[in-house]
């Protein structure tokens, strides 16, 4: 199994790249949140390989705390690899994390290919997955107790939890304050 590929980028697209791994080009699809960190030479990624009846698929990932978010993913009854790496696209693993924490049903429904059901049913299955996917991310365990306080300061205030976590899903903040600050501009 193929976990990890570093090499040099041959041609990318929102969807995926190609990397060349001593001559051998690999077509690795991609979040667009990983899309949006790529460089223009070297790259190293995380992946995950996926054998279907038709295909073997590789997808890669910047950092550990996504690749775990979409295996995660993977285990939920209806959840494919598309609907997967949707949700990568739309959410870094912390502001899943914050949407799953808020049970935001409408946060969920915000990802392309996800209807109410589907939304219902991501939430139920990863109840207290929250926690994991806050504490792995690679993006500074600090941002992810900081999006955890100006929740809940945002809630102290009376804010509905599914217009906190748009609002903060759209802040680009470090900590506590400048995201409570950022928020409180949006609502």
């Amino acid at each position: 199994m193929i976990v990890g590929l570093k090499g040099k980028i041959e041609y990318k697209e929102p969807a995926f790249v190609h990397i060349a791994v001593a001559g051998i080009v690999y077509e690795v699809f991609i979040s667009l949140q990983t899309f949006s960190a790529l460089g223009k030479d070297e790259i190293k990624l995380f992946t995950m390989q996926i054998f279907r009846e038709d295909a073997q698929l590789l997808f890669g990932f910047l950092d550990m705390a996504e690749k775990k978010m979409f295996a995660r993913l993977l285990k939920i009854n209806g959840v494919g690899p598309k609907v997967a790496m949707a949700i990568c696209s739309t959410y870094t693993p912390s502001q899943f994390g914050v949407v799953i924490n808020n049970k935001d049903l409408n946060g969920v429904k915000k990802v392309p290919g996800i209807g109410p059901k589907s939304a219902g049913r991501i939430l139920v299955e990863l109840a207290g997955f929250d926690e994991e996917l806050l504490q792995i991310s690679d993006d500074a365990p600090s941002s992810s107790k900081s999006y955890t306080q100006a929740t809940e300061a945002l809630e102290s205030l009376g804010f509905k939890k599914d217009k906190i976590s748009k609002a903060l899903s759209a802040c680009k903040g470090d900590d506590t304050s400048s995201l409570v600050k950022e928020a409180l501009k949006l609502l």
